[in-house]
């Protein structure tokens, strides 16, 4: 590993991921509110539209287990310089798009920039931190990410209404463009472990896999989950993973370590983090709804009730990175419980103030468990593969987010108290899931790894 001199690098470091985190889960979640402004300037609807978000889904869904990796191998710092420029590039594009095809076509290349940028920025800066610090700088960055993520919804529907739905793109690109100039500063970093050489049959059979299954999720509901065009999407994803599970093993230095899966803290961490992720989509998706629909709310009115769950969702990621990794597994198991019993007592609230109290302790919850995902399993892994690391993980909570959408679906057709009900309790049901992978992790006495080759690539890092 290789990494710049002076202390201010990690400072440069942290500005850049903070930026990028920033415009990348503002662009995620700002668009929703503005659809119906691109539709009536594009002359644009139904399922045509759709694809201004899916599009987007589907490329930062199936390019983040690859980028994470090839910023280790070249350089995080160059690839997320990079990813930004693609990024900001693509933005001005949607901002100044004629027509829809075009519009589409500029999301996906922002997806694909977003998809290079987050998992290496977030290695990059785990390698340009000091050791003891590591946790609590991420947790600043993530916080700052957060922000975005609960705004965004809000962002979108004043910018669309106040200038236009062009608005938002315009945004991203200062913002990007101060993540480039402070990424400049940050001092490179990679992995000098492994040879600089691409496993280009990991690199597109993964790929393969990942936008199949994405494809899947995305147009499940419409296809029909037996239809043959589902069936075809899963058949597809399931082949090429085989392919790609059995090149990994075989081959010299892998896209992805298979030890990397032999780590089973860092898989518990994902995998419940992927729940909360879904719970996360679920609850910011439905939640609106059940405040304008069976609460009554107006639109402005429900904008400022959302406030409180808002803000204790916003600083879960300084509180996360004060976490210690000893404890984080346990941690995250009760914030999920947490947010399950939460989203139980939400469910079945007949006050108003009994509901958003829930929700509340709900979003600090779903706040601590998403950020720890992160923080955590860049903590339980060598600081060298940290991109590997990050890619994995970025690409199951991303996928589980588009899961989320989906089963947030009935809730936002419906608007019904009844739909609603049962939106947040799937959101209860993901919590309770990852809660208890998490209690069986503890419950099991694991140590990091198993086997040497596991322990060597993938455990805990020397303090």
């Amino acid at each position: 590993m290789t990494t710049a001199s002076g202390g201010s690098a990690w400072c440069w470091a942290l500005a850049a991921v903070a930026a990028t985190v920033f415009c990348v889960q503002l662009d995620a979640f700002a668009l929703n509110l503005a659809l119906p402004g691109i539709g009536r300037d594009l002359g644009a609807a139904g399922g045509g539209l759709r694809w201004v978000v899916s599009g987007y889904l589907l490329a930062a869904g199936s390019l983040m287990a690859g980028a994470g990796r090839l910023g280790d191998l070249y350089g995080r710092r160059r690839l997320l310089t990079a990813g930004l420029a693609v990024f900001g590039g693509a933005s001005l594009v949607c901002a100044l798009a004629p027509s829809l095809p075009v519009l589409v076509a500029a999301r996906v290349a922002q997806g694909a920039g977003g998809a290079v940028a987050m998992p290496v920025g977030l290695a990059l800066l785990t390698n340009a931190c000091p050791p003891g610090s590591r946790a609590r700088v991420m947790g600043r960055a993530l916080g700052i990410g957060g922000v975005a993520t609960v705004c965004g919804p809000y962002v979108g529907g004043a910018l669309t209404e106040a200038v236009s739905w062009r608005a938002v793109f315009w945004l991203n690109v200062p913002v990007a463009l101060v993540a480039v100039v402070c990424a400049a500063r940050a001092g490179e970093s990679r992995d000098t472990t492994a040879p600089p050489s691409v496993d280009v049959a990991g690199l597109v059979t993964a790929t393969g896999a990942l936008a199949a299954l994405a494809v899947l999720i995305d147009r499940g509901p419409l296809w029909g989950w037996c239809s043959g065009r589902s069936v075809a999407a899963l058949g597809l994803a399931v082949v090429l993973g085989v392919v790609f599970a059995g090149h990994e093993r075989a081959v010299a230095n892998p896209l992805v370590d298979p030890a990397l899966f032999g780590n089973r803290p860092f898989v518990a961490l994902t995998v419940a983090g992927a729940a909360a992720n879904a719970a996360t989509v679920i609850v910011l998706f439905v939640v609106p709804l059940a405040l304008q629909g069976p609460w009554g709310l107006s639109a402005t009115g429900a904008g400022a009730a959302f406030l409180a769950p808002a803000a204790a969702m916003a600083p879960a990621g300084p509180v996360a990175g004060r976490i210690r990794t000893v404890v984080a597994v346990r941690v995250m198991a009760g914030a999920l419980g947490l947010g399950a019993a939460s989203l139980g007592a939400a469910a079945v609230a007949t006050a108003l103030p009994v509901f958003l109290l829930a929700i509340t302790g709900c979003g600090a919850a779903l706040g601590v468990a998403g950020a720890l995902t992160l923080i955590a399993t860049q903590a339980v892994v060598r600081p060298e593969r940290a991109g590997e690391a990050s890619g994995v993980t970025k690409t199951v909570i991303t996928t589980a987010a588009g899961l989320g959408v989906t089963l947030s679906g009935p809730a936002a057709e419906a608007e019904s108290g009844t739909a609603v009900e049962a939106g947040l309790m799937t959101a209860g049901g993901c919590c309770l899931a990852g809660a208890t992978l998490l209690v069986s992790t503890l419950l099991t006495r694991i140590r990091p790894g198993c086997g040497p080759r596991a322990r060597r690539r993938h455990a805990f890092p020397r303090k």
